[in-house]
C-alpha cells in the first residue's frame, strides 16, 4: 500500500500574491483525484575500460492505482497495486518503500526523496540469465538512497508548479522561470556477492560488490509551461547539479574517490485544465551520478510517471466545517 500525505509549506515561506492572469488559486475548492502511478529506484553500472557491458539493474516495482484530495495546503493520496494491474511477469519480487515529496510552496520547488529496494533484476531481460529462468535476478540487491533538491522558484507570480503536478491551480498563460538551489543525495547499494555476472568479468580482480556514497552541490536550472487554448498545456523543468562528493567501492580491496559529478533532474507534465475538470500525465526522473572507482561509472536513477483525472468541488457546509478543523491557517 502507497501513502502519500503531506501539508507543503505555505505557513513558513508564506503565500504569494499571484498575478491572476496567468494562474488562478482553487482556495475553497476540493482538488479530488483518482491516479494511476509508478515509481522506481535503477542501479547503472558501466565500466569504463570495456571489460564488461553496461548493466542496467531495475525493480520490479508494482503500478499502483489511488485515489487522493488536496485542500488548502493539505493533501492526503493512498495507492495500492492492486493484482489485475500487476501480472506476475517471472522477474523475481522486490520489496521496496519508495517515498517521494514533491512540494512546491510559493516560489519554491522542494523534492525529497527516501528508497529502499531489496531485489533487482538484470535488464535487458535473458542477459546473463541462467538457463532455469527468463531473468537475471538477485534477491540479495539492495540499494538505499536519501536526498533532497531545493530550488527558489524566481517568476513564481506568474508560473505554477502545483498546476502541473498537484492541480490545485489552473496556468491559463505561458510562462517560465529560472531555479536556483541545492541538492545533497546519499546512499548505497550492495550485494552478498559481485555485481558483475561472473561471465561478463574478464578481470575478477575488479570486481566489488558495495558501493557507499555521498555528495551535495549547487543546482541550476528552467521551467516552462506551454499554454494552448487556455486549457492545454505541455511543461518541462530540467536542472542541472554540480556534486562534490566521494564513492566507497568495497570487492577484495576498499577504494574511495573523491570527484564534482553532474546530476540532473528533469520533470514534465501535460494535459487538459480548468476550473472543474483536469487530466495529466507527469514524470519525475532523477539521475545520480557517484564518483568513479576502478574504472567504473555507477550511477542511481530514480523515476515516478503518473497518470492523474482531475475533480474539484466546493465541499458543502458540514464538509467545510470538517475541512477548516484540520486547516493550519487558522492557528495564524
Amino acid at each position: 500500500m502507497t501513502v502519500g500525505m503531506f501539508l507543503y509549506s505555505d505557513l513558513l515561506f508564506g503565500q504569494l500574491k499571484n498575478d491572476t492572469t496567468y494562474f488562478e488559486r482553487f482556495p475553497e475548492m476540493v482538488t479530488g483525484r483518482f491516479y494511476l502511478s509508478r515509481k522506481y529506484t535503477g542501479l547503472n553500472i558501466k565500466d569504463r575500460l570495456g571489460e564488461t557491458p553496461l548493466l542496467r539493474y531495475r525493480p520490479n516495482s508494482t503500478l499502483n492505482m489511488g485515489v487522493g484530495a488536496s485542500y488548502n495546503v493539505f493533501t492526503l493520496n493512498l495507492a495500492l497495486g492492486f493484482g489485475f494491474l500487476n501480472p506476475e511477469i517471472g522477474k523475481g519480487d522486490t520489496k521496496y518503500l519508495d517515498a517521494q515529496v514533491h512540494a512546491y510552496p510559493d516560489k519554491w520547488a522542494i523534492d525529497g526523496f527516501l528508497q529502499i529496494y531489496n531485489g533487482y533484476h538484470l535488464a535487458s531481460e535473458g542477459q546473463f540469465a541462467p538457463a532455469s529462468q527468463a531473468y537475471y535476478y538477485r534477491q540479495d540487491i539492495k540499494v538505499r538512497e536519501v536526498g533532497a533538491s531545493v530550488k527558489y522558484v524566481f517568476n513564481g507570480e506568474k508560473f505554477s508548479y502545483k498546476a502541473a503536478f498537484l492541480q490545485t491551480e489552473w496556468q491559463k498563460k505561458s510562462a517560465g522561470t529560472f531555479l536556483v538551489g541545492a541538492e545533497i543525495y546519499g546512499g548505497l547499494a550492495k550485494g552478498d556477492s559481485s555485481f558483475i555476472p561472473k561471465k561478463a568479468m574478464l578481470d575478477p580482480s575488479r570486481d566489488f560488490n558495495k558501493l557507499f556514497f555521498m555528495e551535495f552541490g549547487p543546482n541550476i536550472g528552467y521551467a516552462y509551461t506551454l499554454v494552448i487554448a487556455k486549457h492545454y498545456f505541455i511543461m518541462g523543468a530540467a536542472s542541472g547539479n554540480l556534486g562534490l562528493g566521494f564513492t566507497n567501492q568495497y570487492g577484495l580491496e576498499k577504494s574511495t574517490n573523491w570527484s564534482v559529478n553532474a546530476n540532473y533532474l528533469l520533470k514534465a507534465s501535460t494535459g487538459y485544465n480548468s476550473k472543474r475538470w483536469a487530466v495529466n500525465a507527469n514524470y519525475v526522473f532523477s539521475n545520480v551520478r557517484l564518483a568513479k572507482n576502478n574504472d567504473f561509472n555507477n550511477s542511481l536513477l530514480t523515476g515516478n510517471y503518473r497518470l492523474n483525472i482531475i475533480y474539484r468541488f466546493i465541499p458543502g457546509p458540514k464538509g467545510k466545517k470538517i475541512l477548516n478543523t484540520i486547516n493550519p491557517y487558522r492557528y495564524f
